[in-house]
């Protein structure tokens, strides 16, 4: 986000495409990862990606320069990923109901070396399903995007306070999950 200056930002706010194509591949790697891990699938992150940068280019007149145009933008992913998740998990809620116990099963914590990658990934995709998108979303600034509490409050437009319940309600019911999975294998 070095390669950022504020003249860049207020050119592409002024409808400036090459400005806006810098803000684009300056920021939609970090984008994409966070929205990513808040919806859990390829297509959908994709989609929601997109989304973001609608809504950035939309918007991009009314950034004020308050906060770093990076937490700024972190806002817009956060939100557009939690309200597509939001809807996807009613959405799937109406039509779909899952086997818990096959995927309990399929879920391994020992911690073996033998896990692929792919299977690591679907166990902490399956791990933060088990949140609500708001916890996830904060979970995932911190632990994945290793953000600050102050950081994450920003971007999500929320109090600090609530950061910290949401990290430690997220935390709970992933060790509360976690317990009962255990439980259950032995």
């Amino acid at each position: 986000m070095k390669n950022l200056t504020q003249d860049i930002i207020e050119k592409a706010a002024t409808g400036d495409m090459q400005a806006f194509e810098q803000i684009y591949k300056e920021c939609s790697g970090f984008v994409y990862n966070v929205v990513y891990r808040v919806v859990h699938h390829y297509d959908d992150a994709k989609e929601v990606t997109q989304e973001v940068f609608i809504a950035v280019y939309k918007k991009l007149s009314s950034f004020e320069f308050k906060s770093s145009l990076k937490t700024w933008i972190y806002r817009i992913a956060v939100n557009t990923a939690i309200n597509y998740a939001k809807k996807r998990s009613k959405e799937s809620n109406r039509t779909v109901e899952l086997n818990e116990q096959t995927h309990q099963s399929s879920l391994s914590y020992s911690g073996s070396d033998s896990m692929t990658n792919e299977q690591k990934e679907a166990s902490v995709a399956h791990l933060l399903d088990q949140l609500n998108p708001d916890q996830r979303a904060c979970l995932v600034l911190r632990s994945v995007e290793g953000l600050s509490y102050e950081e994450i409050a920003q971007s999500l437009n929320i109090n600090v306070n609530t950061v910290r319940s949401r990290l430690k309600r997220a935390r709970e019911k992933l060790l509360a999950f976690k317990n009962e999975v255990i439980k259950n294998e032995m």
